[in-house]
């Protein structure tokens, strides 16, 4: 086993947390998995496998997850972060056990190729695959940033490195979960577009850098992306994305899955955009108090939940 703890966000994870746990085992047994009050079956299944839980409020998934780093009771020199509806590849857990033990000092972190399954199909192109995620890095040396969507691990020094096969994130929910669930991460990417502008909290954040890593780059395109015109930029996005980007040899599922994840989802997100314009102006404290008073409760609700996209 390797000198390596992993943690875990769960609130009803009975569809997921069992495989994710086993993916696990071939290289740690040192699983902390933090719950937000499940009410189905996590955390028996969980504890079942061996995983130590804890309960703790949910405020954002940021402090859930920073919580868990604080308060890991594995004392190992590295930490990985995973979400429950994604495993390992043997692949990856082989080299995981092979590489881990001789990576030098100066690296902090690594880094790791994501693939996504939708509709039990690999989607492959449209830019979606390899997607890299620092996912492993040196306990004492990394947090997670404090951002409304696409929150990532931000390393405070050290080098990284990429590892060569793939952790899976395939939720095993249906699609009307997941129309839902991306409505309610529309709330949360209108928030993240607004903080660009208004700057509603200064919270560690990665920087933006467009020849940075992966996160660094999408974040800076990110920026580039809320000053581009409502309504238009969702759809050249998904041009982009299913054409420039290949997206349309992912075949019928993938086509479903670019215009919804590409193009729909986006489109909702301005739409709530030029909703709060309309109803609140341009004032800031003025949308401060609108999404106080509109998406209090959604807010707490869908904040559960790591974003994909």
């Amino acid at each position: 086993m390797q000198d390596l703890s992993v943690i875990i966000l769960t609130f009803n994870e009975e569809k997921h947390i069992s495989r994710c746990i086993k993916s696990l085992l071939p290289f740690t047994n040192q699983i902390f998995i933090v719950d937000s009050g499940s009410t189905d079956d996590t955390v028996p299944i969980a504890e079942a496998l061996g995983a130590r839980v804890v309960r703790n409020s949910w405020i954002t998934y940021a402090q859930q997850f920073n919580f868990g780093i604080a308060n890991n009771p594995f004392p190992t020199r590295w930490l990985m972060r995973m979400d429950a509806d994604e495993y390992v590849l043997p692949e990856l857990a082989a080299e995981i056990n092979r590489r881990i033990p001789d990576l030098s000092g100066p690296v902090s972190g690594v880094y790791v190729k994501r693939r996504v399954i939708f509709m039990n199909q690999w989607i492959r192109h449209g830019g979606y695959y390899p997607t890299w995620l620092l996912r492993l890095w040196r306990a004492g040396r990394g947090i997670c940033e404090e951002t409304w969507m696409d929150e990532h691990i931000k390393l405070s020094e050290g080098q990284t490195v990429r590892f060569d096969h793939d952790l899976v994130d395939h939720n095993l929910n249906n699609l009307t979960w997941w129309t839902q669930k991306h409505n309610q991460y529309a709330i949360r990417e209108v928030i993240d577009l607004l903080n660009i502008r208004y700057n509603f909290s200064e919270n560690e954040s990665v920087t933006p850098r467009l020849m940075g890593t992966q996160e660094q780059r999408k974040r800076y395109l990110k920026i580039q992306y809320a000053s581009a015109p409502l309504f238009t930029r969702p759809l050249a996005y998904f041009l982009f994305r299913y054409f420039w980007k290949l997206g349309f040899l992912d075949g019928r599922k993938g086509f479903i899955w670019h215009f919804l994840q590409g193009l729909w989802y986006r489109f909702l997100v301005d739409a709530k955009l030029y909703e709060v314009y309309q109803r609140a102006g341009r004032d800031k404290q003025a949308i401060v108090e609108f999404f106080i008073q509109e998406y209090d409760k959604d807010l707490t609700q869908v904040q559960r939940s790591p974003s994909r996209v």
